[in-house]
């Protein structure tokens, strides 16, 4: 263990609601101009919070000074430990296969069915064509947002 590993401290940033994805815009640009900034994490439904590896808080408080929709820095680092469950993605009972029919039971689309044309289990996502359409249109869902009702394809092999 001679080799010396680089201390991970991560702290939070809080954010207005919605604007995540702006804010980490901004910091972005902010840390290629500063040494001690070295991610900057907005895990996928984590609302109002982002997450900057750095070397100190004053880092983070450097690169967050003036960025619109900032509402602060917690002064308080926080552990990976403590976030890595929202860092990783860990598919439970994702049974779900091409050409199964499926509900919609979330979202402007529920009850409709579709069948399902391809799946991105690292997003989490399935895309749907609807049946009762009179053109085929994909739609990206979030897996938990359709049941399986229909499984065709599954005897063919």
């Amino acid at each position: 263990m001679g080799e010396k590993t680089r201390n991970m401290t991560i702290f939070t940033v809080r954010t207005a609601i919605g604007r995540e994805e702006q804010v980490v815009d901004f910091l972005a640009t902010n840390a290629e101009k500063a040494d001690g900034v070295h991610a900057i994490l907005s895990p996928h439904g984590v609302v109002g919070y982002i997450f900057v590896e750095a070397d100190s808080v004053t880092e983070v408080q450097q690169i967050s000074y003036r960025v619109p929709y900032v509402r602060g820095v917690l002064t308080k680092a926080v552990t990976l430990e403590a976030i890595d469950h929202l860092i990783e993605f860990k598919a439970e009972n994702v049974d779900i296969q091409l050409g199964d029919t499926v509900e919609i039971i979330g979202g402007p689309f529920k009850g409709e069915r579709g069948k399902v044309t391809r799946i991105k289990t690292e997003k989490s996502e399935v895309i749907v064509e609807l049946l009762e359409a009179a053109v085929p249109i994909p739609i990206t869902l979030n897996l938990d947002s359709v049941k399986v009702v229909g499984k065709e394809n599954r005897n063919k092999e």
